[in-house]
């Protein structure tokens, strides 16, 4: 009978085996992806993969998780397609919704307390987002929801439709959020015009804008904190 012991596993199945032994953590970023691609080609092992992807993101976990399945496969690495793409944007997600729940709090009394769920929820968007977070009279939340997604350069959210959805969830009072891919936090002109268009018609239904918080790789920019609300 063959020997299947650990010492006896292949090269490609090694991360495996130090992670068993060692956990997880003792793992680097290649390893870890290696696990994941679980096998390599003819002339490179799954690690080599790993890092060759990784290489392609400037060895950046998150720019890794921004490629999507096509753009991972776009990157013509012999022995990574879609079937490993996708495993792998599967686990990256997975991380990214671990980092929102850790992240989330019932209630919302500042802006820390939103600002690093949501950055979770979309600093690794390509396009820009727009969000609301709906909240009741105790501050709790009520419903968090994506109101429209746009280019790289920017996006329209229809004040009508963001008080539609408040009165339907019952909210009193809405935190408004978008991303900027480019990192950069400072709000546009045109992000201070569309708060400012959203507040005044919000004060109409008695709904209170708590916040207007931008978030990228860089971290967020509160309206609230810095007095512009």
């Amino acid at each position: 009978m063959a020997n299947t012991g650990i010492k006896n596993w292949a090269i490609d199945d090694r991360p495996r085996e130090k992670l068993a032994l060692k956990g997880a953590e003792s793992l680097s970023n290649s390893e870890l992806l290696a696990i994941l691609i679980n096998n390599g080609s003819t002339d490179k092992s799954a690690v080599d993969l790993a890092k060759e992807l990784l290489s392609s993101a400037d060895n950046s976990l998150q720019r890794l998780a921004k490629l999507s399945v096509k753009e991972m496969v776009n990157l013509k690495i012999k022995g990574l397609g879609p079937a490993k793409a996708v495993t792998i944007a599967a686990a990256l997600e997975l991380g990214v919704r671990r980092n929102m729940a850790d992240n989330k709090k019932e209630i919302v009394l500042s802006s820390k307390d939103i600002a690093s769920y949501l950055q979770a929820q979309l600093q690794y968007k390509m396009h820009e987002v727009f969000a609301v977070i709906f909240l009741n009279r105790s501050n709790k939340i009520n419903h968090y929801e994506i109101i429209s997604e746009g280019g790289i350069t920017g996006t329209v959210a229809d004040p009508r439709i963001i008080l539609k959805k408040a009165l339907e969830h019952e909210a009193v009072s809405i935190v408004l959020c978008h991303n900027h891919p480019s990192g950069s936090l400072k709000p546009s002109r045109q992000d201070q015009e569309l708060t400012s268009k959203i507040k005044e018609a919000a004060s109409y239904f008695d709904i209170k804008v708590m916040d207007h918080i931008i978030v990228s790789e860089e971290g967020y920019y509160s309206f609230a904190d810095d007095g512009m609300l």
